[in-house]
């Protein structure tokens, strides 16, 4: 039977309330000999009714087998590392020819060239879950963070048996790792993967890992948040928030409905103690379902790349920009020649939609984005000076060298809406107009033509702008050159031209 269809049995909504009614209705009048129980030797208190003890016995029972289903698909992971630190000793003058160097052994003279690093072991402990079988070669999903980039990792299953596993690849954007091992035995079970989007806020789940080093655990909670933002380095998922008991080792292990599905990987916790608070936080399983396929093929996920800059605009922006309480992310800067400049999105776009797909979240957004495969093409549906405006998008393959180069940014800069109060620090009259430029980038075009942080734009290639709205207009229209009207220090200036 799938598992599904037998704990849907056991742990429906529906049995459990009718459970419930059944004791406070009958436990008045009914007999002893009405009531049956799995433990008919069992003693118990005559203050619990057998009503209640059956009652209790199936969400027991219910325990037990989600338990069952998912623990021999959840391994343990030894990962050893090889690090390097900077030695403080080392060069900088420090007089080692009189010394001798200190990892100088047997009488052997150094040469004197000291790299001014050292390594060393780095060992720690994490959990995983067995996800696919391709053969004898077995992969486990886990978190890069438990990984690393391991020298030797070493896969402990439930039932006590190791292996020899092999790191496949891993992202640390996303936080996942996979990790192979070989193995003839027959009765290492695959774990099933849920639809982590079906999740909703008061589900029962269950943590499984390796928590401070104590394998084989599981404890139970519910599902407290979804789509949590946050998270450690920068990771770019939402997460399901817990109050599983979640411990560090628990990292790579499962979140598991009550189906015995894995909706989830567990990655890091909110404490201030270091140790579990009822504020665990998983990566949705439905984020890595197909960066397992890209894991196994390429050891890295490829992102799909479109060239765009995104921000959360904040309540001033959103007013300014005639946006009310849309969800989406703002494009702030655009890589000329990238494949949303040639599509025609521009900056001062606020993109709504992906495909049909609403955006929630500037994260969400860069998810999908690197989820589409280069040369695919996507449909952006954008807010433009207050419509809707569809473009068409061919996708390409992230590069990180073209990623990192600045000198293509289009603006290059954060154009701000003016308030009483920045008016008021820049001592500017009551009633001027434009936007205020922030947040420059170094190699931008907008330091090539002499903006600087603090200067307010009056003008775009000579017609007026008199808050964001307008002049995110202007930018969208610019086709061969631009320059702008700036207002510095009590002067009104021109910036240099810039030639697209």
């Amino acid at each position: 039977m799938h598992l599904k269809q037998k704990f849907q049995t056991v742990l429906s909504f529906a049995t459990v309330l009718s459970m419930v009614v059944m004791v406070f209705v009958s436990s008045c009048s009914a007999s002893p000999a009405s009531a049956t129980t799995v433990y008919a030797d069992t003693k118990h208190s005559d203050a619990i009714t057998k009503e209640t003890i059956t009652l209790l016995e199936g969400l027991q029972s219910a325990n037990r087998q989600v338990s069952a289903a998912i623990l021999p698909s959840v391994v343990t992971l030894s990962v050893t590392e090889i690090k390097k630190v900077r030695n403080p000793l080392s060069g900088d003058g420090f007089p080692w020819f009189f010394f001798g160097m200190p990892n100088q052994e047997n009488g052997e003279k150094s040469d004197g060239k000291d790299s001014g690093e050292q390594e060393y072991k780095s060992e720690g402990m994490g959990s995983g879950v067995i996800v696919r079988k391709s053969g004898n070669t077995y992969y486990v999903l886990t978190n890069q963070h438990v990984t690393g980039t391991a020298e030797k990792i070493i896969v402990k299953l439930y039932n006590g048996h190791t292996a020899e596993g092999k790191l496949v690849g891993g992202d640390q954007r996303r936080d996942i790792a996979l990790v192979s091992f070989e193995s003839t035995e027959k009765d290492i079970v695959i774990a099933e993967l849920g639809n982590s989007d079906a999740v909703e806020v008061g589900d029962i789940v269950f943590a499984v890992g390796s928590p401070l080093g104590y394998v084989s655990t599981v404890t139970r909670g519910m599902v407290s948040a979804v789509g949590r933002s946050g998270g450690p380095n920068n990771n770019i998922n939402d997460f399901i928030q817990t109050d599983a008991a979640i411990n560090q080792g628990n990292s790579g292990g499962p979140l598991v409905n009550i189906y015995g599905q894995v909706i989830g990987i567990n990655t890091w916790i909110a404490s201030s103690s270091g140790g579990s608070q009822g504020l665990g936080f998983s990566i949705p399983i439905n984020n890595v379902k197909g960066a397992i396929d890209s894991l196994i093929s390429d050891g890295k996920l490829k992102y799909g790349w479109v060239g765009v800059q995104l921000t959360s605009a904040d309540e001033t922006v959103m007013k300014a920009l005639g946006l009310g309480e849309k969800t989406g992310a703002l494009a702030i800067d655009i890589f000329l020649g990238s494949p949303a400049f040639k599509g025609g999105i521009r900056p001062g776009d606020f993109v709504v939609k992906l495909n049909g797909k609403e955006v929630k979240s500037v994260d969400q957004l860069v998810r999908d984005v690197g989820d589409l495969r280069s040369g695919t093409t996507a449909e952006f549906v954008v807010i433009r000076d207050g419509k809707e405006q569809t473009f068409s998008v061919k996708i390409e393959d992230r590069d990180q060298n073209i990623v990192t180069d600045s000198s293509k940014l289009w603006p290059g800069f954060i154009g701000y809406e003016l308030s009483d109060e920045i008016r008021d620090k820049l001592k500017l009259d009551k009633k001027q107009t434009g936007v205020l430029v922030t947040n420059i980038t170094n190699k931008t075009p907008a330091v090539i033509i002499g903006l600087k942080s603090g200067d307010v734009i009056t003008a775009v290639n000579d017609v007026s702008v008199a808050n964001m709205r307008e002049f995110y207009r202007e930018l969208s229209k610019l086709k061969k050159e631009v320059w702008f009207d700036v207002l510095r220090e009590g002067q009104t200036l021109s910036t240099l031209r810039y030639k697209f």
